[in-house]
């Protein structure tokens, strides 16, 4: 039966990689939405490739481009914040939410609003809205489906067990690029250094997460909401290799470990075919010529990303929007030579230190919280820029 696929972040690593799985299996899927933020070039042509009903651009001062582009081809087509919100609202089998930070937040609210399975692959959305995503969720009967590596793993490890059998969740991260880098050269380290990631092809944004731990502590925030166990048992193991994706020790002592190649198609394709599965193009595990897995704990004396992280789940309330909306900023000064890269999670640590405002209780209140952390952020940045 084929199922209809609303694909939010298409023209994004995660949206390239659902389309290159949904190719491989036309006739499984149609796709009724594609959107993207600004990359109009990119979004037409996926749209006159696969027809969706839809094709929405964030950006508005790119709806005339947009349209002209997809003129005669029958394509709805649309822009701005409430058109993806609308979208998202739109009868579908499944939402595949991939647009990168809080921008996301909205349309998959209103996904799951609508009772609509969520293939989650924006981790902001769940760290800034959590409980109000989860909440959600729960009212409307939709299933969140993982997307993120380690949570999909973890999604699947469960499948032979429940929460309550769970002594134990272990995030793993590869280290990044700078595993081994000491403090004092990590002063010095470049964009293009930072997003050179060791094994995963991923955007700018969650490269360099990677390289400060930063993504590590997200998911941590996000595993938290996805699998609640408790905060003192969910744990982040380094594994350089990327081979093992996490691991769910349960009450009898026994693991449970995902295993695959570094190839976001892989936890992709569990989503899109759940609650079965699907075959993909990804290279097999060759353990033979692999031979060796690593591990080692995280360091947060150099890496203090994921202790900021901890902190802000454990504090609660708006704690995690704060963070989040503090880290995009800093991020992007990061990639604009504005700021250092230890000036990331300085930025972030600073924008914290701040009163905390009150429990949000709706979107709206994340939205406020998240524009006044992003102005503090910057305050901040200009300050490091100027100093």
């Amino acid at each position: 039966m084929t199922r209809r696929l609303a694909l939010f972040g298409a023209t994004g690593s995660v949206g390239q990689s659902t389309l290159d799985l949904v190719r491989r299996d036309s006739e499984a899927w149609r796709i009724s939405v594609l959107t993207a933020n600004c990359d109009v070039a990119e979004l037409a042509r996926l749209a006159r490739e696969f027809r969706p009903e839809l094709a929405v651009v964030a950006d508005e001062s790119c709806h005339g481009a947009l349209r002209d582009a997809l003129a005669g081809t029958g394509v709805e087509v649309a822009a701005g914040a409430d058109a993806l919100v609308a979208a998202a609202q739109r009868p579908a089998d499944l939402v595949m939410a991939a647009i990168v930070g809080t921008a996301g937040l909205a349309p998959t609210m209103a996904a799951l609003a609508s009772g609509h399975d969520v293939a989650l692959a924006n981790k902001e959305a769940l760290v800034s809205a959590g409980e109000l995503m989860t909440a959600a969720a729960r009212a409307s009967g939709a299933t969140i489906l993982p997307v993120d590596s380690e949570h999909n793993a973890i999604f699947q490890c469960l499948a032979g067990g429940r929460l309550s059998e769970v002594r134990r969740i272990i995030l793993t991260a590869s280290g990044g690029p700078f595993r081994t880098m000491s403090a004092a050269d990590m002063a010095t380290v470049t964009p293009a250094q930072a997003v050179a990631h060791p094994n995963w092809s991923m955007g700018a944004k969650i490269s360099v997460d990677s390289a400060t731990m930063m993504n590590k502590g997200l998911e941590l925030i996000e595993a938290h909401h996805l699998f609640p166990v408790g905060l003192d048992r969910i744990d982040i193991l380094v594994h350089p290799q990327s081979v093992i994706h996490s691991l769910v020790e349960f009450v009898d002592c026994s693991t449970l470990a995902q295993l695959g190649s570094p190839d976001m198609r892989i936890p992709i394709a569990s989503a899109l075919a759940w609650p079965q599965r699907m075959a993909t193009p990804c290279a097999p595990l060759d353990l033979a010529s692999i031979a060796r897995l690593d591990f080692e704990a995280p360091d947060e004396d150099r890496f203090p990303a994921t202790a900021l992280c901890r902190a802000a789940i454990t504090e609660g309330g708006a704690r995690p929007a704060q963070l989040n909306a503090a880290n995009e900023v800093a991020v992007a000064a990061f990639l604009a030579g504005r700021i250092s890269f230890p000036a990331i999670v300085d930025t972030v640590r600073s924008v914290m230190e701040a009163e905390a405002p009150p429990p949000p209780a709706s979107l709206q209140d994340i939205f406020s919280v998240d524009a006044a952390s992003r102005a503090a952020a910057q305050t901040f940045v200009d300050s490091f820029e100027h100093a």
